[in-house]
């Protein structure tokens, strides 16, 4: 059967989710600043290819350290296990049921999943809007997002001494506050660390979150490790009673702190090996990331079956609904306005349709539907065949912002056909699923975005298919189109998800991610377009702890279809039945509304060099000079003043978000990266700084 997308969102599903305020967040913003190399104190080394077992044990005791205190006595500590109670409170924190987050003790024991565990929350654990949530969508994930922030709550907490964005090195030293540490190997990983203030409720209620910088390894174990954080009085704060009982070895009638023993002596071991001592941690915990079967699955099987649908050398069918040859006459020979046919695997194709699945749980094919699409042939195409070029937009917006007049000029100059279709899930159709979900509060019907974001990345699979094979077969346009290359250009949610695109897509091998970050959950609260989103939130949550749970359990849904779960794949070690791609990622400095910080986490997690621009260094990238050859990360400066240090975004002088894309260096920088796979510095002396648009 055939679905025809023409007719109004689906309301009864559009309860999807209040994430999808971080929908808008996609393009979150701040300019992460300089980032710093480490220096002589660092302690620890990052790995991302590192792997490890959840469920390993040691075989050596530990002798266990003690404090005094006035009411307790020790108890002795038994052997390293690393063995978890289940709970739905942690009374190591209990000014808040469900932190610290994540953590193993919300799973439960699995041996058929790959990491061991299994997610098991609770919906009397969640923030509650009236009506608990319910957990099952995220239990059914075998570990946390490795995206995802460590968060945790100690009153009143102090930024005092925390590595910051601006200092990340620091979180490699031993002079750190906060540790971040691989269980396995004992490495380090680097991070900054913040206490929340995006929520403007009571500033004591802040989570301490610690935002690792590079992407973690999928069904890898992390502990966490908390040590001399001071309040706003400059006093280190006190561990909690259940902590202390671990730490020291107390006794305790807590059963949780007793079920925990034999943990945390596994916890305190791997932390000593690693340059951690025991005495002065205020907390500790663990938390295991889940696999990359689990995140990446079935979007790949989805792939896989959609293009098994077309025999060697053919691609969807489609149908041409308008064609204009006078729209635009000094670029454009003809606008092509079309359905493309796309295997369809939800149970509607609109606005919250869900994944159906099958017996053995993957995706199942539901028959086809149609989907919107434009093709923009210049005047350059008519005299030599031009290689297409797919397009992906940007927030909750379209395919037809295809039309903008830089990039009618654009292609017309260098000679591209441009072609592109919605991001099912976030294109404008979707925003009248947003109130509902922003009034509901029901974190599991975000689930319907992220299902619905698969579809559309299978769609965007299916259309380029189309451009190099059928549509390349056309009796009346196939003859202007070379469909012997393809590229991507995406910007702002077209550069995020175009992440997730270039990791999985079989015919394009090099694009460009305009303006980019991940993991959303880094992104939203630093970007203008989230500030709305936030205000409905506010009418139903008063407390900030409660959003950021929130925001944590959205990102375990994202990564099915956001880069946290893809972008590592994209040059290095790609997916099977895939080929490695080279990507130029590109960032305005000061952008309100996608910050740098998550640019350079991309960046990292693709292993992109650094092409210097004559503006600063960064942590954990390293600089190129003048070109370069693969995958590469290049920033544009436009004269803001820093950004906010906080989790705020950036709001001075004028965005420069969308003045990338029209400085004619960026232009010749994208059509040589495209033609030859060498990003060059197309800037006067070297130097990318044009502080004359900044309005400031």
């Amino acid at each position: 059967m055939v679905f025809v997308m023409q007719r109004l969102p689906r309301l009864a599903y559009s309860t999807f989710l209040f994430p999808l305020a971080s929908l808008a967040l996609v393009a979150a913003t701040s300019t992460g600043c300089a980032d710093d190399s480490g220096n002589d104190d660092e302690v620890g080394e990052t790995s991302q290819d590192t792997e490890t077992s959840t469920d390993s044990d040691t075989e050596t005791s530990t002798d266990a350290e003690t404090t005094d205190t006035d009411s307790s006595t020790t108890t002795g500590e038994p052997d390293p296990a690393a063995e978890w109670p289940t709970l739905d409170c942690d009374p190591l924190v209990p000014d808040y049921c469900a932190f610290p987050f994540p953590s193993n003790v919300f799973t439960s024991d699995d041996a058929d999943s790959p990491t061991g565990r299994r997610v098991a929350l609770v919906g009397s654990s969640l923030p509650n809007k009236g009506a608990e949530i319910v957990p099952d969508v995220f239990n059914r994930a075998d570990g946390f997002s490795p995206g995802q922030a460590p968060m945790t709550y100690m009153p009143n907490a102090a930024n005092t001494g925390l590595a910051r964005w601006d200092n990340i090195e620091l979180s490699m030293t031993e002079d750190s506050p906060t540790v971040m540490i691989n269980a396995e190997t004992g490495e380090w990983v680097p991070h900054f660390a913040e206490v929340d203030v995006s929520f403007d409720a009571d500033p004591e209620d802040g989570a301490l979150m610690l935002r690792p910088v590079v992407r973690l390894d999928d069904a890898t174990r992390y502990i966490v490790a908390i040590r001399n954080v001071e309040n706003d009085d400059g006093e280190v704060i006190p561990p909690t009673e259940a902590f202390l009982a671990l730490r020291d070895v107390l006794d305790s009638d807590d059963e949780s702190v007793e079920a925990r023993r034999p943990l945390y002596a596994d916890i305190f071991q791997r932390l000593g090996d690693a340059g951690v001592p025991r005495d002065d941690l205020q907390i500790a915990w663990d938390f295991t990331t889940a696999s990359e079967q689990h995140n990446t699955g079935d979007l790949l099987h989805m792939r896989d079956d959609a293009l098994g649908q077309y025999p060697e050398g053919e691609g969807p069918s489609y149908t041409i609904t308008n064609v204009d040859s006078d729209w635009e006459p000094d670029n454009i020979a003809f606008r092509i306005q079309g359905v493309i046919e796309v295997p369809l695997y939800l149970d509607d194709p609109g606005p919250g349709g869900l994944i159906v699945r099958g017996d053995d749980g993957m995706p199942e094919y539901q028959g086809t539907a149609e989907y919107g699409f434009t093709i923009l042939i210049p005047h350059s195409a008519v005299d030599t065949p031009a290689p297409v070029l797919q397009y992906g937009h940007g927030l909750l917006g379209g395919h037809t912002e295809l039309q903008s007049g830089h990039l009618r000029s654009f292609i017309n100059e260098y000679n591209y056909i441009l072609f592109g279709t919605d991001w099912a899930g976030m294109a404008t159709e979707d925003i009248a699923s947003i109130a509902p979900v922003l009034a509901t509060g029901s974190a599991e019907q975000f689930q319907a975005v992220t299902d619905r974001l698969q579809q559309g990345l299978v769609n965007f699979v299916a259309l380029t298919r189309m451009m190099k094979t059928s549509m390349a077969e056309d009796p009346d346009y196939g003859q202007y189109i070379d469909p012997s290359a393809a590229y991507y250009l995406g910007i702002s949610q077209g550069g995020i998800f175009g992440g997730t695109f270039m990791a999985i897509s079989q015919d394009i091998e090099r694009g460009c991610l305009g303006v980019p970050g991940q993991p959303y959950n880094l992104l939203l609260n630093r970007s203008v377009d989230f500030t709305q989103y936030f205000d409905i939130l506010k009418q139903g949550y008063t407390d900030g702890r409660d959003l950021q749970i929130i925001l944590a359990l959205m990102q375990m849904l994202w990564d099915h279809a956001e880069p946290t779960g893809y972008s590592h794949r994209v040059t290095n070690d790609p997916f099977p039945n895939t080929p490695a791609h080279d990507v130029l990622i590109r960032a305005a400095v000061g952008d309100h509304q996608v910050t740098n910080l998550g640019a350079h986490l991309m960046s990292r997690a693709v292993g992109a060099a650094h092409l210097d621009t004559g503006i600063r260094d960064l942590y954990g990238l390293d600089p190129v000079m003048m070109e370069n050859t693969g995958s590469t990360y290049v920033e544009y400066d436009f004269g803001l003043p820093p950004d906010p240090i906080d989790n705020l975004p950036q709001e001075a002088c004028n965005d420069p978000h969308g003045e990338l894309r029209k400085l004619e260096e960026a232009r010749l920088q994208l059509d040589t990266f495209f033609q030859t796979g060498v990003v060059t510095n197309t800037c006067t002396d070297g130097v990318c700084s044009f502080p004359e648009l900044s309005g400031c």
